[in-house]
């Protein structure tokens, strides 16, 4: 394997019961830089952090962090990395204050060099007028960062970000992708799984796309939504019946994907360029199956996942072996 990479598997693997979580996943993730995991519920992406975290051992393949092997060298990779799960993790009953103090302590600081580390972290996520409160009586936003804020006490070198704004407002996840990047600015390598396809699109240098177990499509985002097509028609009709019709005779074009939208009455076509949209219009045209409204454009993240796995990116990651 190469040495200059944060993180680097081979075969990767993890069995619960007869069922294979991961199946054989091979990654690279370079250093000082942000990696997302996009994939559907299921797909592997919770077991993959947590056994390059050290929390599940893995059942086959080869994996090392920042360049010690995950299989005989676990103390020392936990030395060097940090972990924000999908749930924040802080003592709801200390303050903001108390909670990184207690874990500086338990890192080794001074009591001195404690506080001096949690005035630190609190002022520079925003939280320093809060350092006195229960986490409790924070909102969720602010929770977050505090949680985020906990697994930077050591300075990581690597941190897993494992649906890091699940649930937060809009505001408030901003604030997350914000601190998400200065870490990155900082030279720590992120990790990101992630629901939101926005947030990879956002953030990401690289993205890989994991479902079933294995990485189906990698590259960055960019690359991702040219595997779909250069150019994307959205058409949307005036009855969910004028869409079927609509589908059946779009997906006789051999250089065409016709896909369903959420709503019931759009479809989306990835076309190769976009030269090929009025010939599609005037075949729908003929066929006397009326668009109410249209557009052209370019592909989307979104649009590029729902090619890749078949099913649109969803807000939870039940991933088997959850509980484990």
């Amino acid at each position: 394997m190469p040495t200059d990479a944060a993180i680097e598997t081979q075969g990767l693997l993890k069995h619960f019961g007869s069922t294979r979580a991961v199946d054989g996943i091979d990654l690279q993730v370079q250093r000082d830089s942000i990696y997302g995991v996009l994939g559907p519920n299921g797909a592997g992406k919770t077991t993959v952090v947590r056994m390059l975290a050290t929390l599940l051992p893995a059942d086959g393949g080869e994996a090392r962090v920042l360049g010690h092997d995950l299989a005989r060298e676990p103390q020392r990779i936990r030395e060097l990395i940090s972990l924000t799960g999908q749930f924040a993790s802080v003592d709801e009953d200390l303050s903001a204050s108390e909670n990184l103090i207690l874990l500086a302590r338990l890192l080794g600081y001074s009591r001195a060099a404690a506080r001096t580390r949690s005035e630190s972290l609190l002022g520079a996520f925003g939280l320093a007028e809060a350092a006195s409160r229960q986490a409790k009586q924070f909102s969720g936003g602010m929770r977050r960062r505090l949680d985020i804020a906990a697994s930077l006490v050591c300075r990581p070198q690597l941190l897993f970000l494992d649906e890091p704004t699940t649930g937060l407002d809009p505001r408030s996840r901003n604030q997350v992708w914000d601190i998400v990047r200065a870490l990155a600015a900082a030279g720590t390598t992120v990790l990101l799984t992630t629901q939101y396809l926005e947030e990879a699109d956002q953030l990401a240098d690289r993205i890989a796309v994991i479902d079933h177990g294995r990485v189906i499509a990698e590259g960055t985002s960019e690359q991702l939504k040219t595997r779909v097509g250069s150019s994307v028609l959205k058409l949307r009709f005036g009855t969910v019946a004028d869409r079927g019709r609509a589908a059946a005779l779009l997906d006789l074009e051999p250089e065409s994907s016709a896909q369903a939208d959420p709503d019931p009455r759009v479809l989306v076509v990835q076309l190769p360029g976009s030269s090929q949209a009025t010939p599609l219009l005037t075949r729908l045209a003929a066929a006397n199956i009326e668009a109410s409204e249209f557009s052209l454009g370019q592909p989307s993240l979104d649009e590029a996942f729902f090619a890749l796995t078949g099913q649109p990116a969803t807000a939870e990651d039940n991933d088997v072996g959850e509980a484990a």
